[in-house]
């Protein structure tokens, strides 16, 4: 039986070309009308509920010149009228551009008037009825496909092969500000405003590119959506061209999304990565890029350089008499006055606490760096007001000039530092320069490393356990085990006054060995005992990490001691994954083998690059102490703590604060979302025994 063809055609004499093509077909009956207007009547008599074969029309042949309506306003109308009927474009050649923008909105194909021929043209139906064969499929499908557009989180626009709007989902709409029915058949450029965020000028666009070259197009790192009211989003992401079924470019589609929180969060990570929280001053990291640069310099110049080293009189008892709060404004009050004490070309660093360092990389004579120490301590004697308090501030500089005080930067740190120690045994409020006999400190690390070489066998080396705690359940998570060293002269040696000792002198690797070992036996003795700690966190050194044979050692201890790799989580620094960034990769990778868990300890701390988060297999962030111990005191480091905390949960990592001290700390961070904790508020580190009883009793959160 034939099929109903619905031919649209306002030209009687391509009406007729249709007919004489169809003619020697017995396949096809064609019912012709003369203007878009009767087409759409003949549709809406089917009815809502009809389909291609039940009241007679099986297909549509329609050009786009109407005696009433031209263009694609006349494909929209006849395809809203019956969506489910396939059209065929009948098209001349001048307006190809328009058929294919049709095909683009729906329509099955296009064929060129001049080319109908007996042959082509009934194949071309037949193929466009047997692919609508199963028409609610195919219409289910698309209202899938808007449905999923329209809930996805990324914006999608797709323009026709001249550039011009033919689809926005709704999250374009929202970023760009023009809802789809505005924006349909416009330039691209009207509807997607994009800038670079550097040069504010005007960025060319990219779907044209991937349009006109048939490829992929990114959009640029430094990309600015403008929006219709001129709001600014920085977005990433890339276009792609549309291909018609054979292979021509038929226009381009986008996705992108907002990235102004994350770029926002990277550039403030990156910024506290070189740059003090609380003064906005250099680090410690920035300060010895600088000193590396200006020693070269000075080297090549033959010229000296001065490295004063700075230490606020009996801060700690201001600190502890008025508060962090003052403490902390004093602080930030001395590094603006030092900032005017100094050149734009010289350098002022917060190393931390109250000591600071100033780098004057271009001096003539070493009596320059005198004249400079002398003015930051007359600046820093005068009167500071703060929060009604008077307070008088003295300050003790020590100074080391290159390239006689020490041709390394280490060597001119210590020796400054020395120095500083020397001006304070003085009086105090004054400067020295360094002088070799101060080297006395030296013969007292000496002495630490001939004590740590035989502290392992002489047993003088024990561990301690501070509990780690889940803040939903206030259960132990875990325990990280802490080194100490019980001098039999000196008593208990702080770890910070042997481990830098210890990593010098290559000692750390058997002192970690032995850790590592000693952590690994208590836990399985706990396993064993039925007792409820799920892991063990271990601090591992980066000498130790870039020692030859440390994976091979650590797989060898786990099969020793019986300990489940996957409860162990190694501890690093930010800096070593930053040094030698190829064989970090490898050695944590190895280790991630191995099934040993990572962890990223004092985050925040050092480069805080969320890219190299991301590009290592890590676990666990730790909240350095320094951020928490300021969470109830600065606003800015509550926005890191919660930068982080946010920055773990979309990574999927465990995020653990460190030293919490008080209850209000801790209400804090849990408000955050922050999922574990440590600190002297649940427990200081305690021996083997200690933590067995904190077991039987509940943690308080």
């Amino acid at each position: 039986m034939p099929q109903n063809i619905l031919l649209v055609q306002g030209n009687a004499s391509d009406a007729a070309a249709v007919r004489e093509a169809l003619s020697r077909s017995d396949n096809f009956r064609i019912e012709w009308v003369k203007s878009c207007a009767r087409g759409l009547r003949r549709l809406a008599a089917l009815g809502k509920q009809s389909r291609p074969d039940s009241r007679g029309i099986s297909a549509v042949l329609a050009d786009l010149n109407l005696p009433d309506v031209a263009g694609i306003e006349a494909f929209d109308r006849l395809h809203a009228a019956a969506p489910e009927i396939p059209i065929l474009i009948l098209s001349a050649a001048r307006d190809e551009e328009l058929a294919q923008r049709a095909v683009h909105c729906g329509a099955q194909d296009y064929l060129l008037k001049g080319r109908l021929d007996d042959h082509l043209l009934p194949k071309a139906i037949a193929g466009m009825i047997d692919r609508a064969a199963n028409t609610e499929a195919l219409f289910d499908a698309k209202e899938r496909a808007e449905v999923t557009l329209n809930s996805i989180g990324d914006a999608v626009i797709s323009t026709d092969v001249g550039g011009h709007v033919t689809y926005l989902n709704a999250v374009a709409e929202q970023m760009t500000g023009w809802p789809q029915s505005e924006a349909l058949g416009r330039p691209l450029e009207q509807v997607f405003r994009i800038i670079d965020a550097n040069t504010r000028e005007r960025l060319s666009n990219p779907m044209t590119v991937a349009t006109a070259t048939n490829q992929i197009v990114g959009l640029p790192a430094s990309c600015i959506l403008i929006r219709r009211d001129g709001v600014e989003a920085a977005i990433e992401d890339s276009c792609a061209p549309i291909h018609s079924r054979r292979g021509e470019v038929t226009g381009a589609v986008m996705v992108f999304h907002d990235v102004s929180k994350s770029r926002a969060l990277t550039q403030k990570l990156a910024h506290l990565a070189q740059y003090d929280s609380l003064t906005d001053l250099p680090n410690r990291d920035l300060l010895i890029e600088r000193m590396t640069q200006a020693i070269a310099g000075a080297q090549r110049r033959h010229a000296p350089l001065a490295v004063l080293y700075l230490d606020l009189d009996r801060f700690k008892q201001i600190n502890d008499s008025l508060g962090h709060a003052v403490g902390d404004r004093l602080l930030q009050g001395v590094a603006q006055r030092l900032r005017e004490c100094v050149r734009a070309s010289d350098t002022v660093s917060r190393l931390g606490g109250d000591e600071f360092v100033i780098l004057l990389p271009e001096i003539a004579h070493a009596e320059d760096a005198a004249v400079c120490a002398e003015k930051v301590i007359e600046a820093i004697g005068r009167i500071f007001t703060i929060e009604g308090h008077e307070l008088h501030v003295t300050v003790s500089v020590g100074i080391a000039v290159h390239p006689g005080d020490g041709a390394g930067l280490e060597a001119l740190l210590q020796n400054a530092d020395m120095a500083m120690y020397e001006a304070k045994a003085h009086g105090r409020n004054g400067l020295q320069f360094f002088r070799a006999d101060l080297n006395s400190k030296a013969g007292e690390r000496q002495r630490l490393e001939n004590g740590l070489r035989h502290a392992i066998e002489r047993e003088e080396l024990e561990l301690r356990y501070q509990p780690i705690v889940n803040l939903a359940s206030g259960e132990v998570s875990g325990v990280e085990a802490l080194l100490r060293w019980c001098h039999p002269a000196l008593g208990l040696v702080p770890p910070a006054e042997f481990i830098s000792v210890a990593e010098e002198s290559g000692l750390i690797v058997s002192i970690g060995q032995w850790v590592l070992r000693e952590a690994c036996s208590q836990f399985n003795i706990w396993s064993r005992a039925g007792l409820p700690i799920p892991r063990l966190a271990v601090n591992i050194s980066a000498v130790e990490l870039r020692s030859k044979g440390f994976v091979a050692g650590v797989a060898a201890i786990l099969a020793q001691t019986r300990v489940d790799p996957h409860r162990l989580t190694l501890e690093l620094t930010e800096t070593f994954i930053m040094q030698d960034s190829r064989a970090t990769q490898l050695v944590l990778g190895a280790l991630r083998s191995l099934g040993v868990q990572l962890a990223l300890d004092d985050f925040g701390t050092g480069y805080s690059s969320l890219s190299y988060v991301r590009r290592f297999p890590i676990n666990v962030l730790k909240i350095d102490r320094s951020f928490v111990r300021g969470l109830t005191l600065d606003s800015d480091d509550a926005s890191v703590v919660s930068a982080v905390i946010n920055m773990g949960k979309s990574l999927r990592m465990r995020v653990i604060a460190e030293g919490v001290e008080t209850k209000e700390q801790l209400a804090l961070l849990k408000e955050d979302g922050c999922s574990e904790a440590q600190g002297n508020y649940f427990s200081c580190a305690l021996r083997a025994e200690g933590i067995e009883r904190l077991l039987c009793e509940p943690v308080a959160v």
